[in-house]
């Protein structure tokens, strides 16, 4: 069954170690991986992992295009990474115009954006910036949800995808890291998609088999949150919900490949 970790972090290797834990201090989480390129495409393909979804957070706007770069750098040596850019709230609208025209041009098939680490609410009058320059031309993969803060709750990007129909938006997490009774808000949303990751070590298999039932399977990645989780006790937690073949194919692998009109391996 071919497999695509639909979200993985990667950093340059001299500061993955700061990173990795600088994400594990965030999250309250002990980390037992570093996020580099060659760590995620170990552990990934240990666990039968065939292509990757990969991208960093620029938390200034100086940031993007080194990081946006380094993806690229890193797409060029790995054939099986599929690159997310980042982006910045902080940038003007021409800037962002002509960043998301640099990555289409070289390869990017979405973008990553993370309200929370960023500091911009979802439906913030600076984030509407990315939607209305971004359109229909690449996916927007959102974290989403934390009980912790107010940017990125799951009726905040509810909001948005009604607003902007055209934008296709994966709402990371099941829909909302620590907020999963909230996002019955994304039913009849037919732009926004979900990942699995960082969520169904607290949820469950039985929790999780009835969100995949009310928000649709068909709607559904397979995602490690790399380097926060292992690929294969990952792949091992999503193999206990209760789902049919077909369901987990395209879970693992069939849905990301339709959104991102990707060729088969």
């Amino acid at each position: 069954m071919e497999i695509i970790d639909a979200h993985a972090h990667i950093y340059p290797d001299k500061i993955a170690d700061k990173a990795t834990k600088a994400i594990g201090d965030f999250y309250g989480l002990n980390m037992e991986m570093t996020g580099t390129a060659e760590r995620l495409v170990e552990e990934g393909k240990a666990a039968g992992v065939a292509r990757f979804v990969v991208h960093s957070c620029a938390t200034k706007a100086h940031q993007v295009r080194s990081i946006n770069e380094f993806i690229k750098a890193e797409m060029d040596i790995h054939t099986e990474f599929i690159g997310f850019m980042t982006l910045h709230q902080d940038m003007r609208e021409e800037e962002i115009s002509e960043e998301v025209d640099w990555c289409i041009k070289n390869g990017f098939m979405g973008v990553k954006l993370h309200p929370d680490f960023q500091k911009f609410y979802i439906d913030g009058d600076d984030a509407r910036k990315f939607y209305r320059v971004i359109g229909d031309r690449l996916p927007i993969l959102l974290h989403t949800g934390d009980d912790r803060y107010e940017y990125s709750r799951p009726h905040r990007l509810a909001k948005i995808a009604a607003e902007f129909p055209k934008v296709n938006f994966i709402a990371a997490h099941f829909g909302g890291y620590r907020c999963w009774d909230e996002v019955e808000v994304y039913k009849g949303l037919d732009n926004v998609y979900f990942d699995t990751c960082s969520a169904l070590a607290f949820i469950g298999p039985e929790r999780a088999k009835k969100l995949i039932d009310m928000l649709g399977a068909e709607r559904f990645f397979f995602g490690t949150d790399f380097p926060m989780w292992n690929a294969e006790k990952e792949k091992e937690r999503f193999m206990q919900i209760p789902l049919g073949d077909s369901e987990r194919e395209n879970i693992f692998a069939g849905n990301v490949k339709r959104l991102l009109k990707i060729k088969n391996v």
